[in-house]
């Protein structure tokens, strides 16, 4: 699975002009199903979107999570996140599932955040939405299962010389 997890103030969806999920504060997820994945990956990877420390603490440092703070989850169905741009001009999509394995996935990782205590709102699967959000921050984080979006430290860090 890959995701974009944007920290937003309100954020909505929409499907021919009429409004099919909106939340307040907390975070709009792009998500991405690819052929690989299965239930099992689609319950982690919600756990670990919900324990994720993107919210600031009172000394300003993002170490509160989706649950610590309450925030609420629209999660909106993106295949486009499997794009292959390596050759030619046109993406390759073929690691992204096909919609019928896609689907139950994408519910069941939506499933999975609501289970987890979040109120969550959806998107529609397969229809052209228009998405709408306020980004606080800017906090856009892309996250993956596969490690694609973040590569391996040549050398561990020295403690607390970490990102503050």
């Amino acid at each position: 699975m890959r995701a974009i997890l944007q920290r937003v103030s309100e954020a909505r969806v929409s499907v021919d002009g009429e409004t099919v999920g909106e939340i307040g504060r907390g975070a709009l997820v792009l998500l991405g199903v690819g052929h690989d994945d299965d239930l099992a990956v689609a319950r982690s990877f919600a756990a670990r979107i919900v324990g994720l420390r993107v919210f600031e603490d009172e000394q300003g440092r993002m170490n509160l999570s989706l649950a610590d703070v309450g925030g609420e989850v629209l999660v909106v169905s993106q295949f486009t996140l499997w794009a292959d741009c390596r050759s030619g001009r046109r993406p390759s999509f073929g690691r992204a599932a096909p919609g019928d394995r896609a689907e139950p996935l994408y519910l069941a990782f939506a499933d999975e955040v609501e289970r987890l205590g979040l109120r969550t709102a959806r998107g529609r699967f397969g229809a052209t939405m228009r998405v709408s959000l306020v980004n606080e921050g800017p906090v856009t984080i892309p996250i993956d299962t596969e490690g694609a979006f973040s590569a391996p430290l040549r050398q561990p860090l020295a403690p607390d010389s970490g990102p503050r």
